[in-house]
């Protein structure tokens, strides 16, 4: 079972999003990789990656002398079953998709 407050914790950096967004995009990625555009040093993004690891949300793989990071996005469902599958999802959904119709409504205006 996933420690939701440590994952709470991690989502809440927006480093640590971005981090995941990364690894999403393209998974197994070393650290270098992840620093590409980062403006933190190494040892900042290396710190990040620890705390996504505890979380459960990045797990990692050697290959040789590479550490390659990937995405664990169960932590995610987790959360997900638990906080949204407990309200009426179609009332959620129907909510998201008129917020998204929405903002493409304002955004074609301007």
């Amino acid at each position: 079972m996933t420690d939701v407050d440590a994952v709470f914790r991690a989502l809440a950096d927006p480093t640590r999003r971005e981090i995941l967004d990364r690894l999403h995009a393209s998974n197994g990625q070393t650290l270098g990789e992840l620093c590409t555009g980062l403006a933190m040093t190494r040892q900042a993004v290396s710190k990040h990656l620890a705390q996504l690891e505890s979380a459960g949300l990045v797990s990692t793989l050697r290959r040789g002398r590479e550490k390659l990071h990937h995405l664990d996005p169960v932590p995610i469902q987790e959360i997900h079953d638990r906080w949204i599958g407990k309200y009426e999802r179609a009332r959620v959904q129907a909510i998201t998709n008129l917020r998204a119709a929405l903002e493409e409504t304002d955004d074609r205006d301007q």
